[in-house]
């Protein structure tokens, strides 16, 4: 049987690729074809939608993407395709909180340190993050806005993984990115946990607090990955997909490896996936201009 190509907009490694790859194993199994990963990364996810949103809708191309190049990239950048009309919402994957994280040099253990250092050297701190108008960017941004402090942003193309490097060596001081994708670091001490951006404790790493307990009240952002079809996709083609990728993420071995990463699996048909989105690109377009950032 022809292939379905599962394209994303990130590295390897990524937060969105560590999501899609087990599930994309499982379809494989469960519809007896190959669903094969294919990242594209490049513009903050923008190329690869793109491509999708120009495919057949025949449901061989498929898009997974993180919530953020749908909701807030395409509001920051001209995009040449709109991203409420131009795809068919199949399923939501995970959704998750971002881990606040900082290189053991930075002085600060937990938000309130880290708003006290901030306001005592202004623009002294800088935050990597995959690209201007990302989930990972507009977390620090809301954390510097909500603060009211300045924080210098460091755009890297590729996904946190590119970032890891100056990181980890302390060239960037912090980075908001998925647990899954600095759990390893983490676990062991080249970074240090600040907090979680949700309004609730990752399971996984029960003893961080949430950013609000740990100093910054009121800060509450989660992000999530999704799969979608090019517009146009048959109501036969997006059924069928999202009966069976909710049905997988029932299952307990890939419920046990996501919560190891930071990610629940909420099971939403597509009326309520596309919902969300619709939610979410009014959220971060009252952010992107409470803020101030411009598109590009």
């Amino acid at each position: 049987m022809k292939p379905v190509r599962i394209v994303h907009g990130f590295a390897p490694g990524s937060a969105i690729d560590v999501s899609i790859r087990p599930l994309a194993a499982q379809l494989s199994e469960q519809f007896a074809q190959t669903f094969s990963v294919e990242p594209r990364p490049g513009a903050t996810g923008q190329l690869a939608n793109e491509l999708v949103s120009k495919s057949t809708p025949d449901g061989y191309v498929l898009l997974a993407a993180p919530g953020t190049s749908l909701t807030s990239a395409p509001q920051l950048q001209k995009a040449p395709y709109d991203p409420l009309k131009d795809f068919a919402p199949v399923a939501m994957i995970t959704a998750f909180s971002y881990l606040l994280v900082a290189h053991p040099a930075v002085p600060a253990k937990s938000a309130r340190e880290l708003v006290a250092l901030a306001r005592a050297k202004p623009g002294y701190l800088t935050f990597g993050s995959t690209g201007i108008g990302s989930g990972f960017h507009l977390a620090g941004e809301l954390f510097a806005s909500l603060a009211g402090v300045k924080l210098v942003h460091v755009p890297y193309r590729g996904g946190g993984s590119a970032a890891m490097p100056d990181l980890v060596s302390g060239r960037v001081d912090l980075m908001w990115d998925s647990y899954g994708t600095v759990r390893t670091q983490v676990l062991a001490g080249k970074l240090r946990a600040i907090g979680v951006t949700g309004a609730t404790r990752i399971a996984a790493l029960a003893d961080v607090p949430t950013i609000a307990e740990s100093g910054l009240p009121g800060y509450d952002l989660v992000g999530w990955h999704g799969v979608l079809a090019p517009g146009g996709a048959s109501r036969e083609v997006v059924e069928r997909l999202n009966t069976t990728i909710n049905r997988t993420l029932d299952r307990a071995d890939l419920r046990a490896l996501w919560t190891q990463q930071g990610f629940e699996t909420p099971q939403l048909t597509p009326e309520q996936f596309d919902q969300r989105i619709r939610r979410d690109f009014e959220l971060y377009g009252k952010l992107i201009k409470t803020i101030g950032l411009r598109a590009q």
